[in-house]
């Protein structure tokens, strides 16, 4: 079979005249702050993941950010995560001079081993910040049972994750914060965006201030005196009376997404039904494929309990299979199919995080042989079962060879 229509990509956007038709609604108002649009989308994400809050950012690693400084934890306090990560669910322990604690994954799920996670609990933890690697829950329930065990919070990085469920529950639901992101080759996108989503009203606060420049007001943007007290309060060492609107009560950012952005967010969120189907079906097709390589290849699994929405199929390459994953690798890419590595491979073996202050557990074995393994390709909804097709020949191609 031959592969006509260019590249099959990793990931991709998928959208029709409904995203330009908001686009061009939203541009007709000129309102590109957040407004309307904004509201909307973020109403629908507080509905479908049955959350609280959902506050909408500018990028997913923004979110982790603010998900994290808004515990406000002291320098020096711990966070427990994983190496093999995308690097900006760690680096926001690193920008809040916190100390990173690095556990080793499962060869097959990709997610934290529990039994790590709760060996690297001590008097100094104060967090657990975890991703579901590429869609795939990581084990909720141990989680959270050394969660409430040690009094620690949990934020959950469901970037790669918007759809997938534990034990029928929607992911991003689970941890005292979570977060999102909505950058193209995520479940929905709005191009660059993201959002953080909370139960607890305190937390929503903050990280609507330190979003908002770090401002103790909560007026929406363009109005003003929603309290009434705009000029009757004090605070700080300030004048009494002084502006409501221009006090600040965090270190703040700058984070806020667009009304455009908003607007195309709106019109995904009726789409992503249908993109999880396809993701799962594409993941199945894949599976079903490749299961008859399992002596050279470690296909993923799904967590126990757990139902997917997969951002992307991993495989990883098993010592002795006869061929590396460069080889593969190289055939694929050999072929217009586009792969990508699980991420940084083992982060603190990157450059910017080799010589940060950190603790780690065991010798994350697993996670070096990920890093030098393990590829994933795509389960995207733009892909059809006629790439699903020739990928698989692709693959059967190499193994006779």
């Amino acid at each position: 079979m031959t592969q006509e229509r260019g590249w099959i990509h990793y990931a991709g956007r998928v959208f029709n005249w409904r995203e330009r038709y908001n686009l061009i609604c939203s541009a007709i108002d000129f309102q590109l702050t957040a407004d309307r649009f904004a509201n909307r989308f973020e109403k629908r994400l507080e509905e479908y993941i049955t959350i609280s809050y959902a506050l909408l950012v500018n990028s997913g690693s923004s979110a982790n950010l603010l998900a994290l400084t808004a515990l406000k934890l002291e320098p020096g306090d711990e966070v427990i995560t994983v190496a093999a990560a995308f690097p900006t669910t760690v680096a926001p322990i690193v920008q809040n001079n916190l100390i990173p604690v690095f556990v080793d994954v499962d060869l097959g799920t990709y997610n934290a081993i529990p039994d790590q996670v709760e060996e690297a609990i001590d008097p100094r933890t104060r967090a657990i910040m975890l991703a579901h690697t590429l869609g795939n829950p990581f084990d909720v329930e141990s989680i959270l049972h050394l969660v409430r065990l040690n009094h620690l919070r949990l934020i959950e990085d469901n970037c790669d994750a918007l759809g997938s469920t534990y034990r029928g529950r929607l992911t991003g639901s689970f941890g005292h914060l979570s977060t999102a992101s909505f950058y193209p080759a995520h479940h929905i996108t709005t191009g660059e965006g993201g959002c953080v989503m909370t139960d607890d009203d305190k937390l929503a606060q903050t990280i609507a201030s330190l979003r908002d420049w770090g401002r103790d007001c909560h007026c929406a943007p363009g109005e003003s005196n929603a309290c009434g007290k705009r000029f009757r309060q004090r605070f700080g060492s300030l004048p009494d009376g002084y502006d409501h609107k221009y006090v600040y009560s965090h270190i703040g950012y700058n984070l806020k997404m667009t009304e455009m952005q908003a607007a195309i967010g709106v019109a995904q969120m009726d789409k992503l039904p249908g993109f999880i189907l396809a993701r799962r079906r594409n993941f199945s097709a894949l599976f079903e494929g490749l299961k008859q390589y399992e002596d050279r290849l470690i296909l993923p699994r799904a967590t126990e309990d757990s139902d997917p929405s997969w951002f992307g199929f991993i495989v990883t390459v098993r010592e002795g299979a006869g061929f590396s994953r460069a080889e593969l690798v190289n055939h694929l890419e050999h072929h217009r199919i586009e792969t990508r590595n699980l991420f940084g491979g083992n982060l603190i073996r990157q450059p910017a995080f080799m010589n940060i202050k950190k603790r780690q557990i065991g010798d994350l074995k697993n996670t070096d042989f990920i890093m030098n393994n393990s590829f994933f390709i795509g389960v995207y909804p733009g892909i059809g079962q006629r790439q699903i097709d020739y990928i698989l020949e692709t693959i059967d191609d190499f193994m006779e060879r």
